[in-house]
């Protein structure tokens, strides 16, 4: 069975629109786009490394897909991360039952796109890693079928903005399994699916 990981640049109040650049995602006059490049050291790049070091496809919500493949198929050839989005499978989930792309290897969710991630689950592959996708994200915790978390915590506050966790989300309890922060303040933690949440009191009896 395949594993689903989610990993996500989120700023301290947990937005996670336009972390790459200005005009990368500018819905609802958002204006702080690139707020990560900042604060993008070496150690934010080893932790990225190590979330893309073990064999995944990716999964994406339209939006993220298509700035995707509008910006790495350009990069083969040229650059490692290039050839290997190129090389992989890259499920796209939209609500348009007509969507098409020409990036290879790129395979259109049809229907239920949470349903369509629980029979791809099933099957025989790679582990499936999400980016970015803050709607499809949403969507799928709040189905329950997330099995890693791996939250890159910058410290920033953005006020408005897309965020990671709606309030939609299935209750679970998370494991920490592993933590690191990068010297500009980057906190990088990874998280595992641990059951459901245990409740107690501190009341005195």
């Amino acid at each position: 069975m395949r594993k689903l990981s989610v990993a996500a640049f989120v700023s301290l109040d947990g937005v996670v629109q336009g972390p790459g650049g200005p005009q990368e995602d500018t819905d609802n006059g958002f204006t702080l786009g690139g707020w990560t490049v900042p604060y993008f050291d070496a150690a934010v790049g080893k932790a990225m490394e190590a979330i893309l070091s073990d064999p995944y496809d990716l999964l994406l919500g339209r939006r993220t897909y298509e700035i995707f493949a509008n910006h790495w198929p350009k990069l083969e050839g040229q650059d490692e991360l290039a050839d290997q989005f190129g090389a992989i499978n890259k499920y796209v989930a939209t609500r348009n039952p007509g969507y098409a792309t020409d990036w290879q290897n790129s395979h259109v969710l049809k229907g239920d796109a949470v349903a369509a991630v629980r029979q791809l689950k099933t099957e025989e592959g790679r582990n499936l890693l999400t980016q970015g996708s803050a709607q499809l994200i949403q969507a799928l915790f709040a189905s329950d079928v997330v099995d890693e978390i791996h939250t890159l915590t910058f410290p920033v506050l953005l006020g408005k903005g897309k965020r990671l966790f709606g309030g939609g989300e299935a209750p679970s309890a998370l494991r920490l399994i592993g933590s690191v922060t990068s010297p500009s303040g980057v906190t990088i933690n990874r998280y595992g699916v641990a059951g459901a949440v245990q409740t107690g009191s501190f009341a005195l009896e």
